[in-house]
């Protein structure tokens, strides 16, 4: 009887065992989810967090849009909403959610490796987009045909190009001009053909490893130090949004974003701190 019942204590025991390193793993998962436009610097972030805190885990999601993300926050589904400006702070601060200004980002015209071109103005992006210039050689480039491509007008990349390029606000692109839905498809077509122009962001042409470039905008680069001093005037805010009080998890990457090593891997990431 008494080894039954040693037995039976071993098992419930192993099971309870397994059941705290489940809940301990669990604990420590972060799942993101949102803007696409902050995905690469969050996921920068969380990667070099890990290699910190082994035992941490980060889940991303496909990219929720601005109402969906912060309902997922709402609902539990998520620990992290990211997002870009336009937030209403004061609105979600009501709903019991804080907001983490991470980092301000260039939002920069980048162009396939292919393209020697390192500066244009604004009227030169506007006939791009309209299709009154469609090879490199008219812009001091090769005889290489332009392959323009856009982000919705929806989303922050473009909303941030059009407020900033007076005779982008309300031009009317040319047909042949091809939507990326997110930044992702963004970065990988940019990487991929050659003569491609499109709106993105620093950190993507950071971590592009050389397959796509930033051109300057009237002789101003979207330098850190530029972005800085708002010498370089188009430019995306990053936020996290996690509820007013996180998780164990989320406080302690939190944490680490607005640490030095934080600011390290923003800074390599072709963004600037925002603290």
């Amino acid at each position: 009887m008494r080894k039954s019942w040693i037995g039976r204590f071993s098992s419930v025991a192993a099971v309870a065992g397994l059941a705290v390193s489940i809940h301990a793993q669990a604990a420590d998962r972060v799942v993101l989810d949102g803007s696409t436009g902050v995905m690469p610097l969050a996921s920068a972030l969380a990667k070099a967090f890990q290699a910190k805190n082994p035992d941490a885990a980060f889940e991303f999601g496909k990219g929720l849009g601005t109402k969906a993300r912060i309902q997922a926050l709402a609902d539990g589904k998520i620990d992290i909403a990211l997002a870009s400006h336009g937030l209403k702070v004061e609105e979600i601060t009501r709903q019991g959610m804080s907001v983490h200004e991470v980092a301000r980002i260039a939002v920069v015209f980048g162009v396939n490796d292919s393209v020697p071109v390192a500066n244009l103005t604004g009227q030169q992006i506007c006939d791009i987009y309209s299709g009154k210039v469609t090879n490199w050689k008219a812009l001091g480039g090769p005889d290489l045909e332009i392959t323009v491509r856009t982000r919705p007008d929806s989303e922050v990349d473009t909303e941030v190009v059009r407020a900033g390029i007076a005779c982008l606000k309300d031009l009317k692109m040319a047909e042949s001009v091809k939507a990326m839905p997110k930044s992702g498809d963004m970065a990988r077509e940019l990487a991929a053909v050659p003569g491609g122009i499109g709106m993105t962001s620093m950190t993507v042409v950071e971590q592009s490893k050389g397959s796509i470039k930033a051109v300057s905008l009237s002789g101003v680069a979207p330098s850190a130090d530029n972005v800085r001093r708002k010498a370089y005037t188009l430019i995306r805010e990053s936020f996290f949004v996690t509820k007013a009080s996180p998780s164990p998890a989320v406080a302690r990457f939190l944490e680490f974003t607005r640490s030095a090593s934080g600011d390290d891997v923003i800074a390599a990431n072709g963004a600037v701190p925002a603290r």
